[in-house]
């Protein structure tokens, strides 16, 4: 019996950060679907519900923001990872208390990505050892 692979949920309005996000969670053997606003996601919820969700909090009309509101009420176990150009302790804190995993700055380098999206799932690395540090959240890069 082979266990699922984890469906990460990259939910930005740039399709180059996109692109490269999902480049970078295939490689590592993650199943991603990406979403260029947070009305196109959260639509997609409705039949499909991710194991996690990559974030970006600048975006029009839906910020990321908004999008964590609808995911805290309906969807409060489903992890966020907040990723964004714009890091200001303001915006950190706000996201962290409204129940983030993590909140990484753009560009986010890709083994602190990869890291917070397993701690978040509380999945082992593919291939890693069972002893790694992945038991507690990634809080910011």
């Amino acid at each position: 019996m082979t266990k699922a692979r984890l469906l990460v949920a990259v939910v930005d309005d740039e399709e180059p950060v996109r692109k490269a996000l999902m480049r970078l969670m295939r490689s590592a053997g993650l199943s991603v679907e990406t979403f260029a606003s947070g009305a196109e996601f959260l639509k997609s919820i409705e039949t499909r519900l991710p194991d996690c969700v990559v974030l970006d909090l600048h975006m029009p009309h839906m910020n990321g923001f908004n999008v964590q509101a609808h995911l805290a009420r309906k969807y409060a176990a489903l992890p966020v990872i907040i990723i964004t150009g714009h890091d200001v302790p303001q915006a950190r804190e706000r996201a962290m208390e409204r129940g983030a995993s993590a909140f990484l700055r753009k560009p986010v380098l890709e083994h602190i990505l990869l890291d917070a999206i397993y701690a978040a799932t509380s999945s082992a690395k593919p291939g890693g050892s069972p002893n790694s540090k992945l038991n507690s959240p990634i809080k910011s890069q």
